[in-house]
């Protein structure tokens, strides 16, 4: 019974991808599996809602501080930070290895941020013990790459589309929030350029791919 209440909430958060995202999705298939000359610029879902924290070492910062950086934008939870909301293997192994071993080249513009919370969506107190797990989890880990942050994340995902919200509530989702499995993908301007789960390995591959197609779109010296 358990299998199918987890089977439906995921078919759930999927449907309202769909709705929010569908067409862009659909474009987005068809560009990157077609050829080269068919480049296809991601969707511009508009401005995000302005963020602000405090990193682990107590220094406050906002949307303003990465104004001209690609954002990758997640929650991390303390307590199961590999099985949680999002896949952390995956994330770290995918996404972050990426962005911290092509720094100086072609990802030198990306970072990587995660809000901590208690599980329920709640910001943590103390992102010491946090920060401690990602030392000795992640190789090569650069605190300046994959921010650490404490603060409100739950406005930054109110985000709505065709009537949906991605403020979604239920018993399937971790800790009742759905926001909390979701990666945003934020460009140069704050603005929102894909929504997508990080709770799989695809999904998360699948961001690495929307951040170089981003990337390749500013390349060609497009906004």
């Amino acid at each position: 019974m358990m299998a199918i209440d987890m089977k439906a909430g995921r078919m759930k958060v999927v449907y309202t991808f769909l709705l929010l995202f569908g067409p862009a999705l659909f474009l987005i298939l068809i560009a990157t599996r077609g050829c080269q000359h068919k480049f296809k610029e991601l969707d511009d879902y508009g401005v995000a809602k302005k963020y602000a924290f405090k990193d682990v070492f107590g220094k406050v910062h906002d949307a303003d501080d990465y104004k001209g950086n690609i954002v990758v934008l997640t929650t991390l939870q303390e307590k199961c930070p590999d099985s949680c909301a999002v896949s952390f293997w995956h994330l770290d192994q995918i996404l972050y290895q990426q962005i911290r071993k092509n720094n100086r080249k072609k990802m030198k513009q990306v970072r990587l941020i995660s809000f901590a919370t208690d599980g329920k969506g709640n910001p943590i107190s103390d992102l010491s013990t946090l920060h401690k797990q990602m030392l000795d989890r992640v190789e090569g880990y650069d605190p300046k790459i994959w921010i650490l942050a404490k603060g409100s994340s739950k406005e930054i995902y109110d985000f709505k589309r065709n009537g949906q919200s991605l403020l979604q509530k239920g018993e399937n989702y971790f800790g009742g929030q759905a926001y909390q499995e979701l990666m945003l993908l934020l460009d140069k301007q704050n603005h929102l350029r894909m929504v997508l789960s990080g709770k799989t390995e695809g999904m998360i591959r699948r961001m690495r791919e929307h951040v170089a197609l981003l990337q390749k779109q500013y390349d060609k010296g497009n906004k």
